[in-house]
């Protein structure tokens, strides 16, 4: 489908007081779930992310959440401009930020501004809207205990919906049996409802021009600081200096090698439930693991 860049356009306009006419819409890759583009006009040039028409919350709450980062103070996000819907998609448009090589400097200043982020915290688990993981809808719902609201709001909503899309079996029952006994992972201790990016692997992270860290496309809550930091292990791209400096902030529990394929097997049994069967063996076999474990 030809995109009519008008509606959008106008958009920004009206988001930003100063005229914008599209000169140049180049297309961006390396997303999964949405298009996008680099928009440009002879003086200014923003990030697109497109979908169907239906998925403007989805955007909102992305919008919503880079927002709540940026209200911390904390770690640099790309600034929302606008976001909506034109007959033809709904829209998300960003500041644009040119990206750097990284170094050790910026990994150190990642990982030491991550925990800085992971200090902000509000009274309970969750947030005050849902949202999504990729394209999955992410139920936030008020707990106040957190292994409560990983085993419903997390685990307990993932297992089901692969049992929507076919995958029962084995993966059902031994993920009943997790949820019946994850409690013992958290016998001695007791996380706090730090404000989490929820989708920081590698490609959500990287250095703008000036040398600072920057991250994006989050799927933000509050919860537990060590289900980030896991994700952070699950595909890779995070430094030694990274981890160094995150954990100068905030020291390492014992536990937490145990807990990061606990939690890590969320979005194993997510990416099962966007990408299909190739993820079901690695669900089941991080299930068992954490099965010998409780």
């Amino acid at each position: 489908m030809t995109m009519n860049w008008q509606a959008i356009a106008e958009q920004i306009e009206q988001a930003t007081g100063r005229p914008f006419s599209v000169t140049e819409a180049r297309p961006v890759g390396g997303g999964d779930i949405n298009e996008a583009y680099r928009l440009r006009d002879d003086e200014r040039t923003y990030f697109v992310k497109l979908n169907r028409p239906a998925s403007v919350d989805m955007f909102e709450a992305e919008a919503e959440g880079l927002k709540e980062i940026a209200g911390t103070r904390t770690i640099r996000v790309p600034e929302p401009v606008v976001c909506g819907q034109t007959d033809q998609r709904s829209f998300l448009v960003l500041e644009h930020i040119e990206f750097a090589s990284s170094n050790s400097r910026s990994e150190r200043q990642l990982g030491q501004q991550l925990a800085l982020l992971h200090s902000a915290e509000q009274p309970y688990f969750g947030w005050h809207r849902d949202n999504t993981i990729g394209s999955t809808p992410q139920p936030n719902g008020r707990y106040n205990d957190w292994p409560g609201f990983w085993r419903e709001q997390r685990l307990g909503f993932q297992l089901r919906l692969a049992a929507q899309n076919g995958y029962r079996g084995r993966l059902q029952s031994q993920g009943e049996r997790l949820l019946a006994d994850m409690d013992a992972l958290f016998d001695n201790y007791r996380p706090r409802p730090s404000l989490l990016h929820g989708d920081l692997w590698g490609g959500n992270a990287a250095v703008a021009a000036g040398g600072a860290p920057v991250i994006f496309d989050p799927a933000c809550y509050y919860g537990d600081s060590e289900a980030d930091l896991a994700m952070t292990e699950l595909f890779g791209g995070f430094s030694r200096d990274f981890y160094a400096a995150y954990h100068e902030v905030l020291p390492e529990d014992p536990g937490y090698r145990v807990r990061k394929t606990f939690y890590n097997l969320y979005h194993i049994l997510n990416h099962l439930n966007l990408f299909g069967s190739g993820y079901l063996s690695r669900a089941e076999a991080m299930t068992e693991q954490m099965l010998a474990e409780v």
